[in-house]
């Protein structure tokens, strides 16, 4: 079981890392095809909304083309929120794993992501729950929500700071 969870920790900063020199086509990679992205909003001070599909949601893709079309309009020039890009450094910690019984992963993770954008460093900070399948000695999320603890968003959010 450590050695499964030392791989997952490996597998994340490597997402991070990925994320973090805008190396866009290893992240991507890093999803499946079907992998549903989420950002909930909060509902009250202590519950967030848990149906992207009838309540609000910071973002929500319901598979990876989201992703793919928000790195398009990265790599592009069309995303006037990601010009210019911020420079970023994710942080990952106290990761935890457990097998589910359809043989896929359930992982939680809390993180913080420092940013520089406009001459300002700001952080956004949380926890994570990952799907992951095991993809011979690799992994692939199969779904990530992302819950934002200090949701107050001066700028911009966007998935490079999750």
């Amino acid at each position: 079981m450590s050695n499964v969870i030392q791989s997952i920790e490996q597998f994340l900063y490597r997402a991070s890392e990925y994320c973090d020199r805008q190396q866009w086509d290893e992240y991507l990679g890093m999803f499946d095809e079907e992998a549903e992205f989420h950002i909930p909003q909060w509902d009250t001070e202590h519950v967030y909304t848990t149906n992207p599909k009838r309540e609000m949601s910071l973002i929500y893709y319901p598979n990876r083309s989201g992703l793919e079309d928000r790195v398009f309009r990265i790599r592009t020039g069309k995303s006037a929120a990601c010009t210019p890009m911020p420079r970023t450094m994710h942080l990952v910690d106290n990761v935890q794993a457990e097998l589910q019984d359809d043989g896929l992963w359930k992982v939680k993770a809390n993180w913080a992501t420092h940013f520089f954008r406009f001459g300002e460093s700001e952080c956004f900070f949380g926890w994570s729950e990952y799907l992951m399948r095991a993809e011979g000695d690799s992994w692939k999320i199969m779904s990530k929500r992302a819950i934002v603890l200090n949701d107050k968003i001066r700028h911009v959010l966007d998935f490079y700071h999750v």
